[in-house]
Parts: structure tokens; sequence; C-alpha cells
């Protein structure tokens, strides 16, 4: 009885898709799939053989590795087939099958921003956007088994603040929670800060521009300090000279000079109801409001003097050492810096006598024209 049963069974699925049933059912044959996907690790009847019936469930090859595809010759595919009973197969003149294993892809920049997340406010460690990570034997993409849907959620976390190492378990659900997927990574985590890094090499006197700076992160522990950004460095000096890559801190960045070593200065020399200016050269190089040494060119005297502006130092003595002047006259002094130097006798008369001497040493005299 069994032997009969089992030959009316091939005899159905050998009949053409149109043939019909006793009962008056149709009955459609058996046809064989051109490509195939499949997301267990064998590949079964049903997955390259359309209506297959009782036979799909059966395993007959091992699937591709996780994320490739494997070709099958159709002839090697049927004679399996047969050898399962499944007999009849429309081949549809079919040369080989494809069988692609899907899978799920796990790129290294996942697992870096996973780990980031898992140590977010941890440890000692800040925001995980400025969290640094570096994973051992990091490669090729990892492939996971396409049921392995879930998020991957931390299960177990060690770190060390001391070299910033860390050893972390992940755990993935998939469509069998009863079978989570574990991943464990080891590597380095520290963390950064965004700073302007210099892309040659800048001397003390240069005017940074756009070419000249580059935005990069880099180990907050090298950054001691506010870190400075780059649109607010554009157009300032350094105080030093730094090399090509050197990180630019804010404290690194001065205006730019406005007077420069061995420039041709104007020096002011301004008390209280006097007001000369005289021929000079810096010393030194400063900006605006640094203190600067410069000489006079007539008296040959070194003089330190405020830079007040372009090409412009004020010399003020010391107001212990200077009576303030008397303002005997209703005529306001005129706050316009004369062109030239003044000779000692043209101080105005109200100026102290105490004064007047120690402008005269200060600004060398010059000789009175004949009238």
């Amino acid at each position: 009885m069994t032997a009969r049963t089992l030959l009316l069974a091939v005899a159905l699925l050998a009949l053409p898709a149109s043939a019909p049933a006793q009962g008056g059912d149709d009955i459609a044959a058996p046809v064989l799939r051109a490509q195939v996907t499949v997301t267990s690790d064998v590949v079964r009847v049903g997955d390259v053989v359309d209506n297959a019936g009782p036979a799909a469930q059966i395993a007959i090859y091992r699937s591709p590795d996780l994320g490739t595809t494997g070709t099958l010759p159709v002839k090697q595919v049927l004679d399996v087939l047969r050898g399962r009973n499944v007999i009849g197969v429309d081949a549809r003149n079919i040369r080989v099958v494809e069988v692609t294993r899907l899978a799920r892809t796990l790129a290294t920049k996942d697992i870096e921003l996973a780990v980031a997340a898992a140590l977010d406010h941890r440890f000692g460690l800040g925001d995980s956007a400025n969290i640094g990570v570096t994973v051992d034997r990091a490669g090729s993409d990892l492939r996971l088994d396409a049921s392995s849907t879930g998020a991957l959620q931390a299960s177990a976390l060690r770190y060390d603040p001391r070299n910033g190492r860390f050893d972390i378990t992940f755990e993935i659900a998939g469509a069998d929670s009863a079978n989570a997927t574990r991943l464990r990574f080891t590597g380095t985590a520290i963390e950064t800060v965004e700073v302007a890094v210099l892309t040659r090499d800048v001397d003390r006197t240069d005017t940074l521009k756009s070419s000249d700076l580059a935005m990069e992160r880099r180990p907050k522990a090298e950054i001691t300090g506010e870190a400075a950004i780059r649109e607010k460095a554009i157009g300032m000096q350094l105080r030093r000279a730094m090399r090509a890559g050197s990180p630019v801190k804010a404290a690194d960045l001065a205006r730019p000079d406005l007077v420069q070593r061995d420039q041709s200065v104007t020096v002011i020399y301004r008390i209280p109801g006097l007001h000369l200016t005289a021929r000079g050269k810096a010393l030194e190089s400063g900006t605006e409001g640094d203190v600067v040494s410069v000489m006079n060119l007539q008296s040959k005297r070194t003089l330190t003097g405020v830079v007040t502006g372009r090409g412009q130092v004020t010399v003020q003595p010391p107001t212990s050492t200077l009576p303030a002047a008397e303002h005997t006259s209703s005529i306001e002094p005129d706050p316009r810096p004369a062109p030239v130097a003044l000779a000692s006798s043209q101080i105005p008369r109200q100026v102290p006598e105490q004064v007047q001497r120690q402008v005269a040493s200060q600004v060398s005299p010059a000789p009175a024209k004949a009238e």
C-alpha cells in the first residue's frame, strides 16, 4: 500500500501544470528558480523550486558564506532533487542557479559609534561625539546573520582611563530572542577636541590666512587651555613661530603687529598740557597695547612706550615724578600731533620747569630758524 502511494505521488509530480487531477483541481508543476536568496545556513528544496509541495523543507545544500553568492549547475540541482524524490521539475532552459545568502553588514564605523555611545559621560569622559575610538584588528566590514536585526547593546564593559584601553561585549537580538549574537571588541578610546592645526610653518610675524589652517580632532590631553577656532584665527598672528601640524590654542594668537622691529615709527611724548612727536626706530614688534622699546633717532635715547596705532608708540613719563601742568591760558592746547620734534624753547611757558627739562632730555632740540 505504501509503495502504491509513493508511485502515485511521483506520477503527480511528473504531470504538466495544465494536467487536471481526478478531483478536478489543477496541480501546479514544480518550477526551478534561476535566482535564490536564503537567510539560513542551508538551502532547502522550497528555496530552489516553486510548487515543491511537502518536499519544500528538505535541506539539499549548505548556503554560501554570509553576504556572498554561489552558483549551482542545473544538472547537479536536478540530480539532487531526484535523490529526494522530487521529479518532473521544469528547468525552463536555465543553466545555473544563483544562490545568495543575505546578511547584516556591520561596518567598523558602526562599532566605533556603539563603543563611544557606551562610554558617553562615563569614566571621566565627555560627550560621545568627542570620543575617538580605535578598534583592534579593524578591517573589512563584519557580516552577521540576517536574523540579527537588533541594536548593539553593551552587556559588559571595562575601561582604563590611564591608557584609554577598553574591553566591551555587545549583544544583538535576533528573530529568536533566546539566541542573541554576542560580539566582543577591544581597543582604545580617548576624548578629543576639534582644534585649528597649521598646514605650514608659520613665523611670528606672519598673518594667518585661510589656507594656513585646517580643523582636526586631537586628543584633549594634548590641548592645554582653549582650542583655537579656525574662523577666529584667520587674520591673527602667532605669539611665537610654530611648525606645520601644530595645534593652535587661543592663547597662541595675537592681533596683528602694528609695529615691526626695526620699523621707523612716530614717537609721541604726551603729558598733561604737552604733546610732542619725534621720529624713532622700533626695537621690538608689538600689537596695540603692547609695551615696546624704541630709539629716538635724534637723541639716540632708548625709550619705552605703548603701541597706540600703526607705526605709532606713545611715551608717557611716570605720573609720580611729573607734576601736572598748570593751565594759565584760556586757549585749549591743539590735540593734533606736531609734524616735527619741538625744541625745548618751543615748549609752552605754562609747562613747569621740571617738565621742560625732562622733555628736553627725551626729545633733542631742533635748531631755531632765523626770522
